[in-house]
């Protein structure tokens, strides 16, 4: 009698409770690209939200009325379904659920309206349906307040049953997946294992743990990794080094941009016809890789510029833009450089303003130093085309030797492009996103091609070298069968993890230095690169990449999710890739390279979180104190 009359009270919030979770439930499948492998898996993934809103709308319990207790239940149902529909639109473009980091970057929010409007969808406000009817349903129910007070024996049997599931979860995830808590980058396995609401909770004390980490941090932990990048330093080119000692540097970050279309067709024009050209009187890397995280452009602007890899969650640009760094520009403005940075948007957007003096730039053209008008705009913000031609003024203005690096906008998601604009048709698939992606990355081709004519014009081409390379991914998994129809084939994890590959252009004047180089390389590997083709030592300097000519290098590159590609195998998903055959193999041919690959990730992030380049003597650049190579 008394656990019926218990029940009874307890109706509400188990209503609540098995709509939540429910709701939950279809969200995995229809929203979430999550794999499941066996029943075991699915069982876990059906559970794991339990345990949560049990103890979330458990508090309820604590209230003294049903009024009072039925308004908070509802009150946090919805705040519930707001966390799990901004997970939703979140995926939807990042394939990627939010961690707490993302969420401060309020300062990003205003820009990506015309995303989130592209992203949004009609049945999307049933995800608050089952908010309305307990809105509706604790309207009708009693409010006596003497009938519904829980005695602490209720309210300790309930929490130890809320425990025991919590528990029981926690147990079933680690029997399939060992070691869980330890793969901080793998949001997706902590989703399908604890949960979307549970992995936040994990998130906020991962977050709360990476404060602390630079109060710990002391100078030990730094000598441990200078020693490992010190032994794993190699070479430079004999003959490259040096070979652009005194030219300008003008690098060119082309938003989106996967190596797929490159030397392709669509429709049976060229995607990329300027650069398909450009390529063959440069140097161009066909396997080089993205090695963003959640941070995307920000992320790639911080791997290019400081050899370290971005974070497992947010962007370094937010959480840790008061961090001691030894970037390209500070290098560089040693040796006697302009460094400025050209992008026309926002100049808090990625929180740029401050990260960029951290960085050594002397100057940033943002926003407000272009003229930007209905006409000239479209998407994102300024054509490239007129992203370009203004900058050209820009660039003239800077004193010589400079730095400089040019972030396009045009071939940004959601891929809006005028009509009078497009140069080739919309692919034709169940993507819009990929169908419209081919007619914006063309558009930034030929402004790319407008931008290196008036380079000519000026008469800064011949003394410059110019670098281009794509940021990160634009098209993500969730558009993984429009991709299969466009390749013709599936797309398996392998061929997923090869679509991360990104142009990489590198022109030195003089036109005898060309060819197509296959090495696995990533945006880790461009500041050493670029160093040493100025002629400048990096022996003492802390970064993670390797000169991308240098006939030493590894055929190896890491990128942020821990997958990782070698000459011959691709890791990815806990699974082994034979690169020749596309077919899963033992994960023993990877074996050799695991180690290496978390051990880097994890020695990058010590860095960043406990900011240990504060412990960095530094090295004086100036050629009079012989760090420059002859």
């Amino acid at each position: 009698m008394k656990l019926r009359v218990s029940l009874s009270k307890l109706s509400f919030i188990l209503t609540a409770v098995c709509l939540l979770w429910l709701k939950t439930y279809i969200v995995y499948k229809t929203s979430f690209n999550i794999e499941i492998e066996n029943v075991k898996q699915e069982v876990i993934l059906f559970i794991n939200p339990l345990s949560f809103l049990l103890l979330v709308l458990g508090a309820g319990l604590f209230f003294k009325t049903k009024k009072r207790r039925n308004r908070y239940i509802v009150i946090a149902s919805f705040i519930i379904s707001f966390v799990l529909f901004g997970n939703v639109m979140f995926y939807r473009f990042f394939n990627d659920f939010l961690t707490w980091p993302v969420l401060f970057q309020t300062s990003n929010m205003g820009d990506l309206k015309n995303s989130a409007f592209e992203l949004f969808k009609i049945s999307d406000v049933l995800m608050f349906a089952d908010v309305l009817f307990l809105a509706w349903m604790a309207r009708r129910l009693n409010s006596n307040a003497s009938a519904s007070v829980f005695n602490k024996k209720e309210r300790f049997a309930y929490y130890i049953a809320v425990t025991a599931i919590f528990v029981s979860n926690l147990a079933l995830a680690e029997s399939e997946r060992p070691e869980l808590l330890t793969r901080t980058f793998d949001r997706e396995m902590l989703v399908k294992n604890l949960g979307t609401y549970n992995y936040h909770i994990y998130d906020a004390l991962l977050q709360s743990k990476s404060k602390a980490q630079r109060a710990m941090a002391d100078s030990s932990e730094f000598v441990e990794i200078e020693n490992y990048l010190k032994a794993n330093q190699k070479e430079p080119n004999d003959e490259l080094f040096g070979i652009a000692k005194g030219k300008n540097v003008i690098l060119i970050s082309l938003e989106s941009t996967q190596s797929f279309v490159i030397n392709e067709k669509i429709n049976g024009k060229e995607i990329t016809p300027f650069l398909n050209n450009f390529l063959k009187e440069s140097y161009y890397f066909d396997n080089f890789y993205h090695q963003t995280g959640q941070g995307k452009t920000s992320d790639a602007e911080f791997l290019v510029e400081n050899s370290l890899y971005s974070l497992g969650r947010g962007s370094v640009f937010f959480t840790h833009s008061s961090n001691e760094y030894n970037a390209t520009p500070e290098i560089l403005k040693q040796q006697g450089y302009y460094t400025a940075m050209l992008h026309a948007n926002n100049k808090s957007f990625w929180n740029r303003d401050i990260m960029y003096p951290k960085l050594g730039f002397d100057r940033y053209f943002s926003l407000s130093d272009y003229e930007v008008n209905s006409e000239n705009s479209i998407g994102w913000g300024l054509k490239d085309t007129d992203f370009f031609d203004q900058s050209i003024e820009h660039l003239k203005s800077l004193p010589q030797p400079f730095y400089t690096k040019f972030i396009t906008l045009t071939n940004h998601f959601p891929f809006e492009l005028n009509e009078e604009d497009k140069m080739v048709d919309e692919y034709d698939s169940n993507s819009r996103t990929l169908n419209r992606y081919f007619p914006t990355v063309r558009y930034t081709d030929e402004a790319v091609k407008y931008f290196i004519t008036r380079l000519k014009e000026e008469g800064l081409y011949d003394d410059s070298i110019i670098i281009m390379y794509g940021d990160h991914y634009g098209i993500s998994q969730n558009h993984n069968v429009a991709m299969s129809q466009y390749l013709g084939k599936e797309v398996t994890p392998f061929v997923s993890t090869q679509l991360q590959r990104v142009p990489l252009i590198i022109h030195i004047p003089g036109g005898e230095h060309k060819g197509t180089i296959h090495t696995a390389a990533g945006q880790i590997d461009l500041k050493p690169t670029i160093l040493h083709l100025l002629g400048i030592d990096t022996k003492d300097d802390v970064h993670f990449g390797t000169d991308l000519f240098s006939e030493e290098k590894m055929d190896f590159v890491v990128l942020r999710d821990g997958s990782f590609v070698t000459g011959k195998y691709v890791y990815t998903d806990n699974k082994c890739y034979d690169k020749k055959t596309e077919e899963e193999i033992d994960v023993e041919f990877c074996q050799p390279y695991m180690k290496k690959a978390k051990q880097e990730l994890d020695y990058s992030d010590k860095i960043v979180y406990g900011d240990l380049l504060r412990f960095y003597e530094g090295t004086d650049y100036r050629p009079e104190k012989g760090m420059v190579k002859e």
